[in-house]
């Protein structure tokens, strides 16, 4: 166990880091608002896809979204709030029981922090459970914050803690996640439990999930402004040293535009009434097949190969990481399944802004996949 003499950074919490409620999240992070980190995407691309930086080395620029597109988020939020109230209540009692009813809930920043924030007030307010909430840092190629980890083990049962995300692409999440938590019980001694909670789950990544549907969590509509004014985690050893959580922005000058706290009260107005609906998800998914099958991952693997792409770091599956894709780096193409063009509604809108290409494809076990340019292509297929 950690040395009881070990000392740990405070949590961050808001308002003066986040504009979420210090009730809400504490966020084991280092903040990093005065750094200077944006980088234009094409750039931040190249260094990527050369293998010169790690994606979490810098963070894409902070966009204002359009009020073209804030209006179909608010649409969008409109008709699935119920549905993402549902999933909520489902992964939250699955959780519950997983760890006796006493779980610590440690999303992973940042898609992971509003679901965390929603399952920690269904917890509360529907089961009477009071619950402790974090959000760390997780990157790909790097690994888990083990600042964060020690800190939570000294402060926690590792055995109660749950980790959080929003969604699963392709698992590569989960798979970091589990890797990086058998190195750190191998040189720490400290075992956490090894699966990971989300709220949807369509590449079958995980066995603790609310939905394995594919369709719009509204909180990946927008960046930092549905996620309490806080950019993607940065982990750049320039700015991190061995005693500091891994960092992130807070984007306090975009207040004006924050819905964060909106977007939980539209889903968590739904909690009363769905109970029964919940309960019936929970027994579905209990008497289901709940074991990974990475039907997700294998259907990457094609895709890149069909396309030519080489690299599924590269394809980007399901709603959530295509907006991502559209987002924050150089897009290439997006797949739709034909019967899904209603819940992509805000891909379509993002895609046709940035002048990227379409395709309706038979067959998609997503309702969308997001491509990445790859940066080397000379075929003239742009």
């Amino acid at each position: 166990m950690t040395a009881p003499t070990e000392t740990f950074p405070e949590p961050l919490v808001g308002p003066d880091f986040g504009s979420y409620a210090p009730e809400d999240v504490r966020w084991l992070l280092t903040d990093l608002r005065d750094a200077r980190l944006e980088a234009p995407s094409a750039e931040r691309e190249r260094e990527i896809q050369s293998g010169r930086a790690n994606y979490a080395e810098s963070l894409p620029i902070e966009y204002v979204p359009s009020p073209e597109y804030e209006a179909l988020y608010r649409e969008a939020l409109a008709a699935s709030a119920r549905r993402i109230a549902v999933a909520v209540g489902v992964v939250t009692d699955l959780v519950l029981a997983e760890r006796e009813g006493a779980p610590v809930l440690v999303s992973l920043a940042r898609a992971g922090t509003p679901i965390g924030i929603l399952m920690k007030r269904w917890a509360e307010r529907m089961r009477g459970t009071r619950v402790d909430h974090y959000t760390m840092s997780i990157v790909r190629g790097v690994g888990v914050d083990e600042l964060a980890l020690r800190a939570l083990a000294a402060r926690h049962d590792p055995a109660r803690v749950a980790f959080v995300d929003g969604w699963t692409g392709k698992g590569a999440i989960a798979r970091e996640l589990a890797s990086a938590l058998d190195r750190f019980e191998a040189t720490s001694g400290i075992g956490f439990l090894r699966d990971l909670a989300v709220l949807a789950d369509p590449g079958h990544c995980v066995r603790i999930f609310g939905t394995r549907e594919d369709y719009l969590v509204p909180s990946a509509c927008l960046n930092s402004t549905v996620s309490g004014l806080v950019s993607r985690t940065v982990y750049n050893r320039d700015l991190i040293g061995p005693d500091d959580y891994h960092g992130a922005k807070f984007y306090a000058e975009l207040r004006e535009h924050d819905v964060s706290g909106a977007f939980l009260d539209a889903v968590c107005a739904f909690f009363p009434e769905v109970d029964e609906d919940v309960a019936r998800g929970v027994e579905d998914v209990r008497a289901g097949d709940r074991e990974p099958t990475w039907t997700g991952w294998a259907a990457v693997e094609r895709i890149s190969d069909e396309y030519g792409i080489g690299d599924v770091n590269l394809v980007k599956p399901g709603v959530g990481e295509t907006t991502r894709v559209l987002l924050r780096r150089i897009p290439w193409r997006v797949l739709v399944r034909p019967d899904a063009m209603t819940d992509v509604a805000h891909v379509l809108l993002l895609a046709e802004q940035r002048g990227v290409p379409v395709e309706v494809v038979e067959g998609l076990p997503y309702s969308s996949v997001g491509l990445i340019r790859p940066l080397d292509r000379t075929d003239g297929t742009d």
